[in-house]
């Protein structure tokens, strides 16, 4: 049986839970999130095993890391792992549509299904779901909130004019 362990942590977005077992980063829950921000049972608490992803996250926060060097673990079908794995090649600060990843995992016809796997993303902002837009430019729909989604894109902006 694999151990699963959580953490919650403050952010300028809200608290966050992270949950993950021996093998990685399963998963960021925001407290708007439809995924219970609570512990499962058998679940196991532990700062310890969290230490590396919470440190990470607080230094995107204070706009000292751009990019994430965490083991990942998401849990999802190959399609949504493809969608998933697409995300991670948009640049900090920039942005991208559901149709850009359609087209980059060579399913140009997919965005909507591209919408939905984006959706479903388990780490969000370290697999940066918040940086895609709807092909119009506006923003669209966010596990944390639209707010969140527009304060994390401004935060990335604001950071890289500082670099």
């Amino acid at each position: 049986m694999t151990n699963i362990y959580y953490e919650q942590m403050p952010s300028p977005i809200g608290p966050l839970f992270l949950v993950a077992d021996d093998d990685g980063l399963r998963e960021v829950r925001f407290e708007l999130d439809r995924r219970p921000h609570v512990a499962s049972d058998g679940w196991v608490h532990s700062p310890h095993k969290l230490a590396e992803v919470r440190r990470q996250l607080e230094e995107y926060f204070a706009g000292e890391r751009m990019t994430f060097d965490l083991m990942l673990k998401p849990i999802g079908t190959d399609f949504q792992q493809s969608v998933w794995q697409a995300l991670t090649t948009i640049a900090y600060s920039q942005t991208a549509s559901y149709g850009q990843i359609s087209r980059q995992i060579e399913r140009p016809k997919a965005s909507r299904a591209v919408g939905a796997a984006n959706g479903r993303n388990p780490i969000p902002i370290i697999i940066p779901c918040h940086r895609v837009i709807g092909s119009n430019g506006t923003l669209t729909g966010f596990a944390g909130g639209l707010a969140a989604k527009q304060w994390l894109l401004e935060h990335e902006i604001k950071c890289r004019r500082h670099d």
